[in-house]
């Protein structure tokens, strides 16, 4: 649960650790504001993304389902800074599917948390495994990282490219490369 008064308190702080007065018209909501974004931009953390992935289906299908460039943000926990991309999510079901929006919900549970690219590509994987027991799943994010471009080596237009590939996806190489094809 996020905590508004601690989150205000601390935003307080660090507008006075760089200067700033905390009392000018332009920053005396500043702490409120940044704590209700914090509440919504973090929601993820108190989401379990089993609720969303329970909803199945009965189908024959047993052909790659994609769901492709959902579009995400998220927070880097080293700098707590945006990162921001799309993901790509391929299974293949073994007699259950999820709706497909439901995908795109399970991206945004692991996003709005604290993160690192690495890790949400693998709990998106691990999650959909998981609920719906595929035959494989296979997941790639791409995200550009603002402490990539705006700070440090400041390489604006980088992107940075994770893949986990589950069950069946491990082992046959023409499915991983049909999802490749298909998310390119």
């Amino acid at each position: 649960m996020v905590n508004k008064e601690k989150i205000e308190e601390a935003v307080r702080l660090l507008l006075e650790g760089i200067g700033e007065d905390t009392d000018r018209e332009g920053l005396r909501d500043t702490p409120k504001r940044v704590a209700r974004m914090y509440e919504e931009i973090f929601s993820g953390m108190e989401e379990d993304a089993g609720e969303h992935l329970s909803r199945t289906f009965t189908a024959e299908n047993n052909e790659m389902i994609l769901e492709k460039d959902i579009v995400f943000y998220s927070t880097c926990e080293h700098h707590l800074m945006p990162f921001y991309g799309k993901a790509h999510i391929a299974y293949i079901p073994d007699g259950k599917v999820v709706g497909i929006s439901k995908l795109a919900r399970t991206v945004e549970v692991f996003a709005r948390r604290l993160q690192i690219q690495e890790k949400l590509t693998a709990q998106i994987a691990d999650a959909v495994m998981e609920c719906l027991s595929p035959r494989g799943v296979m997941v790639l994010v791409e995200a550009e990282h603002m402490c990539m471009t705006m700070r440090g080596v400041k390489k604006p237009g980088s992107h940075t490219v994770t893949m986990v590939s589950r069950g069946i996806f491990e082992e046959d190489e023409t499915l991983k490369r049909t999802f490749l094809d298909l998310v390119r």
